[in-house]
């Protein structure tokens, strides 16, 4: 929500706060999963509104840059907001799952090699999935829409997907920039209807990048 530009040649993202603000953020340990409640007490601080209280990737929109903008609650109301939330983890460091092994629904198939993101939603749009143990060299994509669950405990992403869909999916290069004509031979493979017919997600343009 504080992202106004990115810089993907100079690696750098310009955000819409000062260096006070960021300065005197909570804080956050980044090995540790972010809870609910350390959500709620981040966005309350920054006067955003919470991004799971709508039906869509962010709560009321589409994309976070609608949601960008103060809120009229009071410090005792965020306060309580945050107490009442759940203790329960819900995030992770992509870091952390990056080597994780892909479990198809027939057998292993390959460990994960990093994410691709949009940086207009800032969502992550496709897990890239090494499978040099059987294919040496070759890197696919699968959506996470396409994962059944994570297990922290086995350090096993687990998919719906045969081991034979995946190794036969179209090979990822990631010097390549992600085109809409890939992405359509992507979900067409896979027989899975593309995340941008879903309402307002439709756009004629868009930039994937890989982290």
């Amino acid at each position: 929500m504080s992202v106004v530009h990115t810089d993907w040649d100079a690696a750098r993202l310009d955000v819409a706060l000062t260096k006070k603000q960021v300065e005197h953020s909570p804080e956050i340990d980044t090995h540790q999963p972010v809870s609910r409640q350390h959500e709620a007490e981040y966005l309350g601080y920054y006067g955003y509104p919470y991004y799971w209280g709508g039906p869509y990737l962010w709560g009321p929109a589409f994309y976070p840059a609608g949601l960008a903008g103060s809120t009229n609650d009071c410090a005792e109301a965020i306060a309580e907001r945050v107490r009442s939330e759940s203790p329960d983890s819900h995030l992770r460091s992509t870091e952390a799952v990056t080597g994780y092994h892909i479990e198809a629904v027939d057998g292993e198939i390959g460990h994960v090699d990093g994410f691709v993101v949009d940086d207009e939603a800032w969502a992550i749009r496709y897990i890239e999935v090494a499978t040099r143990n059987w294919l040496p060299g070759k890197k696919v994509l699968v959506s996470p829409a396409w994962i059944e669950r994570v297990s922290w405990a086995d350090s096993k992403v687990y998919t719906g997907l045969s081991r034979e869909a995946i190794k036969e999916g179209p090979e990822y290069i990631e010097s390549r920039p992600i085109t809409r004509d890939y992405e359509n031979r992507l979900y067409l493979h896979y027989r899975q209807p593309p995340y941008w017919l879903h309402g307002a997600e439709h756009k004629a343009s868009h930039s994937l990048s890989a982290v």
